[in-house]
């Protein structure tokens, strides 16, 4: 059945060979008009997961408290002191500069400068208070005077101002959505939409923040430092710019392995121009399907060129082979096809839906990874296993190529012979053993692997990039860092006005800031104790929470809605903790105290829901994380299993395939947790790229020796054949890919030099995996097959 559709598909490709090559240009010159139109896409709801809890949480209350999506502006001055008037008249136009960028929630910019920065004191007749700058300030002697006297009552210091005055805060949070422009509007209205506003461009938004603050205020007395998931988007968008040179690398590289392959021109460049087609049908039909690229995917074009140019060569040595037979090009094309469409079919197949099985993660980042990947993939089908034998079978093969061609045909190499030797009994037991005890040791130092961030500042950049740097700055200089877990109170309207509801609140807050990693806190109930002192003298014996409601009432009164500390009607109530840093280990902490705290602070009334703030946006990724591992593991071995059992029609066989592949699997896992190097956004996927990609190699050995094991041939004879048939294309094929995406390690992107250094493990394990374990499985599989 296999073999007649094969044979149908032969023959309806060949007779019309001119026809293939004109759809395939028309279709190419398309989606080449369709690439132009790709857009980069760094939305900050991609990277998180929309369905999780705490996001559900997050997203409940983020129009009143903001959510994770925040700025912070650190203004620095170098002389060590702000007060002077050129630094507040820079940090005033800062204020208003950042107040009036599109997609900035005006209504949560804080700074000195705010209305709402106010101070509070106690004086002789009650309470005296205002704005910490005065409406009449002038920047001079007795007006800095003022202001820093203001500061310090206002308990600003560690929060808007550095701990040693050497710089002063401006922050912001972002919206989601911001309102179209005119144009924009009328184009709308004019299509009769109702919608009038559309997605925040982050990428946009950081070239302005950078451009008109850094760029128009930074000199030699004033330093910016700028921090958010906004900024930090846009300096990873800038270092991946820098995947276009790494794509012209890879090309270069490429193109002279496969010219030292095949000693031909021609050769050389058809593989290579079908896997760029690959490419360009890739991102044509992103932009069909109405997608754009983000900073991770923008990775996966480079993949799918190295994996068409690796079916490629299998192509060319297949074609190779049968013109040294004697076969003209198009016969030996015709021959090639017949004998590759299905390995190949299968393989690819399995690359394909190894990457849809990433769809189960449930972060927009990763399941567009996963469509932009299977989908890169799924083309290659057709370019490079189809296409590609088409053109081959209108090259004109010089004598000289065919001299070298039969010689090579018709000789076996020593290396080969030397190699067939792991399909000996001996060499197969002492193979299996060694792999057995590596994997003994790969899966202890697995389970070491953490899930998260295992470094200090963003993961994405490398510690010395200039984001990581102003992160470091703002962390040392300032009591508050970007790295808040906000712990909702969910409770009934006015309970802020209840003693025992603001006790257990209050009593909340003090545990969790005597856990490891928790910094400070802050919530409703720790203010009012200060306000409550206030009211009596300010003795710090009274700072406590009122028992009446009436003189409760009389400290809540004190404390707007601005300071994010309650709602409107005093029915959610957050607390704030503020953590040293955002390592796996310090999440897990704090999230496993909260959660133990919150079995036991939960009432029919009150409610402490996790999370919100950057800190629980990490958590829920990092659960979410954990919780896709296992099963997407499931579902890429289940999937290859199916396709090796369909292909192969024997359990042994593809038991033969799964093993070599798990085994590199855990090795991988292995070699992350020796180099510190996280479970995360960026590392999951790469885990399913290597065993997709990986199986490859044992498939197209293992076709060319099943074929001959249903023969009767011996195993090692077998596999000897199938080394000098395919062994050279297989080898060539894993040194490519490493050697292509080796080049990573130099990127300005510390996840970019990550996928890398894994990428290179699992293209060269996987592939010495398939020449040296997987012929020694066939051995002791094929155990009655005599030599």
């Amino acid at each position: 059945m296999t073999t007649r559709m094969v044979n149908w598909i032969e023959q309806l490709l060949f007779r019309q060979r001119k026809l293939v090559m004109v759809v395939f240009a028309i279709a190419t010159v398309a989606l080449a008009f369709s690439a132009g139109q790709l857009k980069m896409d760094a939305a900050f709801t991609k990277n998180i997961p929309l369905n999780h809890p705490y996001m559900a949480t997050y997203l409940k209350h983020q129009e009143q408290f903001g959510g994770a999506n925040s700025i912070m502006v650190a203004v620095e001055d170098s002389s060590g002191n702000i007060f002077n008037p050129k630094f507040f008249e820079v940090l005033r136009e800062i204020h208003d500069q950042l107040f009036f960028v599109p997609g900035v929630n005006r209504s949560l910019v804080k700074s000195l400068y705010s209305p709402s920065t106010r101070f509070t004191e106690v004086v002789e007749d009650g309470f005296q208070g205002g704005p910490v700058i005065p409406a009449d300030f002038r920047p001079n002697s007795e007006g800095l005077a003022v202001v820093k006297g203001n500061i310090e009552k206002a308990g600003a210091v560690g929060r808007l101002v550095a701990d040693d005055f050497s710089a002063a805060m401006v922050s912001a949070q972002l919206l989601d959505r911001i309102a179209l422009n005119e144009q924009e509007r009328a184009e709308a209205q004019a299509l009769g939409l109702t919608e009038m506003t559309k997605p925040m461009d982050v990428l946009a938004l950081a070239e302005t923040l950078e451009q008109e603050l850094r760029v128009k205020y930074q000199d030699d007395q004033i330093k910016i430092h700028i921090i958010g998931f906004a900024k930090m988007a846009g300096d990873v968008a800038e270092g991946a710019a820098g995947v276009v040179a790494f794509f012209v690398i890879a090309l270069f590289i490429t193109a002279l392995m496969v010219w030292y392959f095949c000693r031909s021109i021609k050769l050389t460049l058809l593989p290579l121009l079908c896997s760029l087609i690959a490419v360009v049908w890739q991102l044509g039909g992103l932009t069909v399907l109405g997608f754009g690229l983000d900073p991770m995917s923008i990775l996966v074009p480079f993949l799918v060129f190295a994996i068409g140019v690796s079916h490629g060569v299998q192509m060319i040595n297949a074609v190779g082979h049968k013109v040294a037979e004697g076969h003209n090009a198009k016969a030996a094309a015709q021959l090639a096809f017949r004998s590759l469409l299905i390995p190949g079919g299968v393989a690819l197949l399995s690359d394909t839906i190894g990457f849809l099985t990433l769809l189960s993660i449930d972060i927009g980042i990763i399941r567009e990874l996963a469509i932009t990947a299977s989908l890169g993939v799924a083309v290659i089908i057709l370019t490079n296993l189809v296409l590609l034998p088409v053109l081959l079978s209108f090259v004109s093969f010089s004598d000289r190529y065919l001299a070298k061609m039969r010689i090579a045909h018709a000789s076996v190499s020593p290396v080969w012979k030397g190699i067939s030797v792991f399909a000996s009994k001996r060499w197969a037991v002492i193979i299996v053993s060694v792999a057995v005890v590596l994997y003994g040791a790969g899966y202890l130092k697995s389970q070491q692997m953490k899930i998260g961030d295992l470094h200090a500042g963003a993961p994405a950049l490398k510690a010395d990039s200039r984001y990581n740097l102003d992160t470091a700055f703002i962390t040392d200089k300032f009591s508050i860092t970007t790295d808040v877990l906000t712990v909702i109170v969910e409770a009934f309207p006015e309970a802020c006005t209840y003693h025992h509801v603001l006790e257990r609140i209050d009593r909340f807050q003090w545990q969790m800031e005597n856990v490891p990693g928790v910094e400070s806190a802050a919530s409703l109930g720790s203010v009012a104790r200060v306000v409550n002192g206030g009211f009596n003298e300010g003795n710090p014996r009274w700072r406590v929470l009122p028992r009446t409601t009436a003189t409760l009432v009389q400290s809540v009164a004190q404390i707007p809605t601005s300071t994010g500390l309650l709602n409107n009607d005093c029915s959610v109530m957050p607390v704030y903790l503020f953590l040293k840093d955002h390592k796996a280990v310090t999440i897990d902490t704090v999230v496993a105290e909260v959660k133990r705290l919150t079995a036991e602070y939960d009432t029919d009334e009150l409610k402490f829901r996790l999370a919100s703030g950057p800190v629980g946006v990490m958590a829920a990724t990092n659960e979410a994380v954990e919780a896709a591992q296992t099963p997407m593991m499931l579902y890429v071995y289940g999937a290859v299993f199916l396709l090796c059992l369909v292909s192969f029609r024997s359990i042994r066989a593809t038991i033969a395939v799964i093993v070599p592949l798990y085994l590199v699997s855990t090795l991988a896992q292995a070699l992350m947790s020796m180099l510190e190097i996280g479970l995360t956004v960026s590392t999951l996927p790469v885990i399913a790229l290597g065993v997709g990609i990986g199986v490859d190699y044992g498939i197209y050995i293992l076709s060319s020796m099943s074929m001959l094991l249903r023969e009767g041939m011996p195993v090692q004879q077998a596999y000897l054949k199938a080394l000098c048939d395919r062994g050279n294309a297989v080898v060539f094929t894993g040194i490519t890919l490493a050697v292509g995406v080796s080049t990573w390690v130099f990127s300005a992107l510390k996840f970019q030099m990550d996928m890398g250094i894994m990428l290179t493990f699992m293209f060269l394990v996987n592939m010495l995996a398939a020449i040296i374990l997987l012929p020694a499985m066939v051995k002791l599989l094929w155990f009655n097959r005599k030599a």
